[in-house]
């Protein structure tokens, strides 16, 4: 039970943060923390269920200072990645035979940039469709599974806001 409490109150903690309902302005934040407390909130996503193992995440956090962005924005991009990630390697099960991962990269860049990666290694996106990726409405997912809104709109908030 205690265990199950404390769950909850991190994930209370980490949908607060994520919200972030009083930063709807641009703000001074700690990109780390925004992605962990993401992170937070997909744990029942990258947990082993019984058509595959645990999602590894693999953090290669660069020593950022605190970023001025719109930071409710900003998690609604992180949100969107790792959920098509997660999607990816969903859809990849039984073709591969690594360990499911996510591989999450962020660096300076220069002294007003940083660049954050995130990759899976889950089937990958045909070279025809690629050019459709930020396209509203545009997926390649099932259809029922996907809305192809996610891309579009993180695209919109990190070219026009950021």
């Amino acid at each position: 039970m205690y265990r199950g409490s404390d769950r909850i109150w991190e994930i209370v903690l980490a949908l607060q943060h994520f919200s972030r309902h009083d930063e709807a302005e641009i703000n001074r934040v700690n990109i780390h923390e925004d992605i962990e407390n993401t992170l937070v909130m997909l744990q029942h996503r990258l947990r082993e269920v019984a058509d595959r193992p645990a999602i590894v995440i693999v953090k290669d956090y660069g020593n950022l200072p605190l970023i001025t962005c719109y930071p409710s924005e900003l998690n609604q991009v992180f949100m969107h990645l790792l959920n098509n990630a997660i999607d990816a390697i969903e859809e990849g099960v039984g073709k591969q035979s690594s360990t499911p991962q996510i591989r999450i990269h962020t660096e300076v860049i220069d002294l007003n940039m940083v660049k954050i990666t995130i990759a899976d290694n889950g089937t990958g996106i045909e070279e025809s469709l690629r050019s459709h990726l930020f396209d509203p409405f545009f997926t390649t997912k099932p259809v029922g599974k996907g809305s192809g809104l996610g891309l579009s709109i993180s695209h919109q908030i990190i070219l026009q806001k950021h």
